[in-house]
């Protein structure tokens, strides 16, 4: 067979329903993702036991609940090149296990020290799973339905905080806080034995990167029969390609400016995300309301994030840049107009879950752009590093806050300053998209222009 009659794998996932096995990929990926947003949320239930248990002063909990931010970058920064060089496959069964492990053996922490630095073992692990789960997900997806599915498995994240939540506060009385993370530890284990027999090789890496047209078969294989008598294999891809691969791409002239560009917009938004889930139920409480409606009030803001489905709908249609640069702006907005409702609860309770609507899809939406953005032999660095780099915006975005409450900003004057974050990434996706790469005669198609 010569290779114009080869079989081209993005558009035979293109023309083909999508399968039965392709929502087994999904399903798998977007346990992992619930599996870090219940990792995430638990340690902060179980916090308050520690302190019980141990004795120790709440600054002394500061190590265990940042430490595992700093794993989470750790392991998106150094999780990218390898996704890249080794695969997506082993990169998400050896991330699994990993976190799995981690988070098992922390169950059985005698002191905080231990405790912190399992905490650190386990962010790693989670930070090199979740930008895989999505490499991989996209690298299954027709191009016309990308954005939709991944921003459908990301509600897993927000799903599995608020599963972790309810989870803690039944278990933690009747088991301990060991149990939460037994179960957390437990539940990662039981799905690497699922990836080990069901998750497949991602067929782009495979066709990317030459590997045996017996494996890329049996892939596609799975997603429709008539793959059955293909002989081989070719990929177009609508990012242009550089003829490096991993960081090479991602620091390359045609997608430098692009990068720097989802680096700052994911770190910003992070800013606007932790420094409100973070401190919002103490800056409630401190401008009258009572623990319980702040915390209640606050709990609003991360249940935002189902608006990111429709949100991938709408980046599918449209310049999917502008849709999330809009959603940005009026995350700013919103946000600031949660430092002026602070006497009027009602008020309060509608702009504090609007603006958290806004957020999650703005930030759910952005791998879903990153893994469009990039070409294939890019995409695992480009979306990890997004990622990992994003991270340092959480811990900047609690640090901002402290800093504001020491210089005495009123209530309304640190919301003001966290609204201010979303301008700047809104700025950097309009920038984006005029620096996007540029190919001579090419003609852009719809898939084309949904990333660049």
């Amino acid at each position: 067979m010569n290779r114009s009659d080869a079989v081209n794998v993005q558009t035979f996932l293109n023309e083909h329903p999508f399968s039965p096995f392709q929502w087994l990929v999904f399903a798998m990926c977007f346990v992992i993702v619930l599996l870090d947003g219940f990792d995430t949320a638990a340690i902060g239930f179980i916090a308050p036991s520690l302190l019980a248990e141990w004795g120790i002063t709440k600054p002394a909990l500061a190590p265990v609940l940042s430490a595992a931010l700093f794993g989470l970058a750790c392991g998106a920064l150094a999780s990218g090149p390898l996704s890249d060089r080794l695969g997506r496959r082993s990169m998400l069964l050896g991330s699994v296990l990993l976190f799995g492990a981690a988070c098992l053996g922390s169950a059985f922490s005698t002191s905080i020290e231990y405790l912190t630095v399992l905490r650190f073992v386990t962010g790693v692990g989670l930070g090199a799973a979740m930008p895989n789960a999505v490499t991989m997900m996209g690298e299954y997806c027709p191009d016309s339905r990308r954005a939709t599915i991944i921003n459908l498995m990301f509600c897993g994240f927000p799903l599995g905080a608020a599963f972790g939540g309810f989870l803690a506060a039944w278990m933690i009385p009747h088991f301990g806080w060991r149990s939460v993370l037994l179960l957390g530890g437990i539940a990662p284990l039981v799905l690497f034995v699922l990836l080990l027999i069901r998750m497949p090789e991602s067929v782009r890496y495979m066709v990317a990167n030459n590997q045996p047209v017996a494996r890329i078969r049996a892939a596609l294989g799975r997603v429709s029969s008539t793959a059955a008598d293909a002989e081989a294999f070719t990929m177009t891809e609508t990012a242009p390609a550089t003829g490096g691969k991993g960081a090479a791409v991602v620091l390359s002239r045609a997608y430098i400016v692009g990068s720097v560009m989802l680096w700052i917009t994911y770190f910003m938004g992070l800013v606007i995300f932790y420094a409100s889930i973070n401190w919002m139920p103490i800056l409630l409480k401190d401008a009258g309301l009572t623990p319980q409606r702040a915390t209640l009030i606050s709990a609003l803001f991360p249940l935002g994030g189902v608006g990111a489905v429709v949100c991938g709908v709408l980046m599918d249609r449209f310049n999917a840049n502008r849709i999330i640069a809009a959603c940005y702006a009026l995350t700013a907005v919103s946000v600031y107009f949660i430092g002026q409702a602070a006497g009027n609860v009602g008020a309060l309770v509608f702009i504090v879950f609007v603006a958290g609507v806004l957020m999650n899809t703005a930030q759910s939406s952005m791998p879903a752009l990153a893994a469009a953005f990039y070409p294939t032999q890019g995409r695992g660095t480009g979306v990890a590093w997004m990622l990992g780099i994003g991270r340092f915006g959480g811990i900047a975005g609690s640090f901002l806050v402290a800093e504001l409450t020491r210089r005495h900003f009123t209530f309304a004057g640190i919301f003001a300053t966290i609204a201010v974050a979303g301008i700047i990434a809104c700025i950097a996706l309009l920038i984006k998209q005029m620096a996007r790469p540029y190919v001579a005669n090419a003609p852009v198609s719809k898939a084309e222009s949904f990333g660049h």
